[in-house]
């Protein structure tokens, strides 16, 4: 939609703290139009968010796919690609990022939405969190797909794979999260290395059957 559209190129104009008078000025229009559209801020707020989360889905989706289509990379690769991709939004789009994160227009109560193709959500919804969870569950499929049945837990691999998968994304945006708050100079390269580190680490520790990454 063209109303979102304008929105998001506000905020990076003008920073993560925009109000309601920016975004309507940059749309050329009046809040009381943005109003009729969305019904509240808090409706626009989850039309953002909703825009964000298509793009970083999608860029997470083609690293993973990328990775594990090549023979001479394996499932290391598809994680390191998939934290690589979080993280080069952040970098890209860091006011529209601390935007999405830190709910700047959401105003008290909630906002109901129609479920998204993804989340497969009713009612009231959080579009945050939903984005997490989707992401959560890509990252699931992937370590079912790839790390075989842990051996010694009598649990399902799929029960396992799901917490693996949400325990992986929430270490990303925990680290993510605080890369941009506490900016120290260290390069997006370097984060995703030391986060591929530590997530693979425990993936090969935990999982029996691991295919272990093919070495150059």
């Amino acid at each position: 939609m063209a109303l979102v559209g304008s929105a998001i190129g506000a905020i990076r104009r003008h920073g993560a703290g925009i109000g309601m008078d920016e975004i309507a000025a940059s749309a050329g229009t009046s809040k009381t139009v943005i109003y009729r559209h969305f019904g509240d801020r808090a409706g626009l707020y989850t039309a953002i968010c909703e825009s964000v989360a298509g793009v970083l889905l999608t860029e997470v989706r083609r690293a993973t796919a990328d990775a594990l289509s090549d023979a001479g990379r394996g499932p290391r690769a598809a994680v390191a690609a998939g934290i690589d991709a979080y993280l080069r939004l952040i970098e890209i789009d860091p006011e529209l990022y601390r935007f999405v994160v830190q709910r700047p227009l959401l105003t008290q109560g909630t906002t109901r939405r129609a479920p998204t193709a993804d989340s497969g959500r009713t009612g009231t919804s959080d579009p945050v969190n939903d984005l997490v969870t989707v992401i959560g569950d890509e990252v699931a499929v992937v370590i079912a797909g790839n790390l075989g049945t842990p051996t010694g837990t009598g649990t399902d691999p799929r029960a396992a794979a799901r917490i693996w998968g949400h325990a992986i994304v929430g270490l990303v945006r925990g680290a993510a999260d605080d890369w941009l708050a506490r900016p120290d100079g260290t390069p997006r390269e370097r984060i995703a290395t030391h986060l591929t580190d530590l997530a693979w680490s425990g993936l090969s520790g935990l999982a029996s059957h691991v295919q272990q990454e093919v070495q150059p």
